[in-house]
């Protein structure tokens, strides 16, 4: 690697993955940018997963961690993070597949743009290549994230824009933001086990000064699956964490003020709506009730900790300054 060279790693989590994993590592050791470490966490796969990575034990820079358990993606992703010292790092779904220049094109953005914190390429459906995946995340005035530009075609984002946050899709992150995010030592909050981690790390990113940048010259592939469908073809347990995460991020990044007051008959209403229609259709995710409020104490302890860090941001260097 060049003497001066912006160094990178990505960070993969693994959960019965083989069917992805070949195609993902191939798509990253084929990059522009030269990648100084794989760190692949290994969520207790029951397909062989590990065993295929293994097959590339031959090439140092691979770094395999196999839990015994499945500590979820926000715990996975955690570890791996904890195992690099990267400039940057691109935490990577094996689900997806990127172009060669994916890497060296967010790179070269985030390089001349400090305040930028995270960036993301255009994601395209590898069931229709034409049509869009993801270019980030957005956020509705109801609090609900969104990827933005799902189904809409791929030339209507052509260009390079400020987005809310970036899917852990394909996130890429710099260091320095990583390690200003932290609450009790985790950059994604283990709490959400997986689900929205994602949202709330951009959300807790931008009250922290940071910028969140689509950039579509970088491109990649993400071979979804339940996602295709509606309601009935995504998993309850993947429905539970969904529901219940929403409320976690609500809890640590609303901010108080005279805009909440406003916007709390809103949530009201859209949160009653939903109650009443999983009542009636979906009874089994009222089990995320209990977890929630029992969860409550410590996701108010680290909003606490999160507007701490804000005060501290805001007393001290400007977001534009940050290195």
């Amino acid at each position: 690697m060049m003497a001066g060279m912006a160094t990178v790693s990505v960070c993969i989590v693994t959960y019965n993955s083989a069917e992805d994993i070949e195609a993902c590592l191939d798509a990253v050791w084929s990059q522009v940018h030269p990648i100084e470490q794989i760190v692949i966490v290994d969520n207790a796969s029951a397909d062989g997963t590990a065993t295929l990575i293994e097959h590339y034990g031959g090439d140092e820079r691979i770094f395999l961690v196999k839990n015994a358990i499945n500590n979820g993606f926000a715990g996975g992703q955690n570890q791996a993070i904890g195992h690099t010292d990267s400039d940057y790092v691109l935490v990577l779904n094996p689900d997806v597949t990127l172009d060669p220049g994916y890497v060296s094109n967010l790179v070269a953005f985030m390089e001349e743009n400090r305040q930028v914190g995270s960036a993301t390429g255009r994601l395209v459906l590898s069931a229709d290549l034409s049509i869009m995946d993801s270019a980030g995340l957005g956020m509705r005035r109801t609090r609900q994230a969104y990827d933005l530009a799902a189904g809409e075609p791929a030339h209507n984002w052509s260009q390079q824009q400020q987005v809310f946050g970036v899917s852990g899709a394909a996130a890429f992150y710099r260091m320095d933001m990583i390690r200003d995010l932290q609450i009790d030592g985790q950059f994604f909050d283990e709490d959400f086990f997986a689900y929205k981690e994602d949202v709330d790390v951009a959300w807790r990113a931008k009250q922290l000064g940071w910028v969140s940048y689509y950039i579509p010259e970088a491109r990649a592939v993400h071979h979804r699956g339940w996602k295709k469908g509606g309601r009935s073809t995504i998993p309850l347990f993947v429905r539970r964490h969904s529901y219940q995460n929403r409320f976690f991020t609500l809890l640590k990044n609303e901010q108080a003020g005279w805009h909440l007051l406003k916007l709390i008959p809103l949530l009201a209403a859209v949160e009653t709506a939903k109650l009443c229609y999983i009542i009636l259709k979906e009874p089994g995710l009222l089990r995320c009730w209990p977890v929630i409020f029992r969860s409550m104490p410590d996701m108010l302890r680290k909003r606490k900790l999160i507007q701490m860090k804000v005060k501290q941001g805001q007393m001290q260097l400007k977001p534009s300054n940050k290195r």
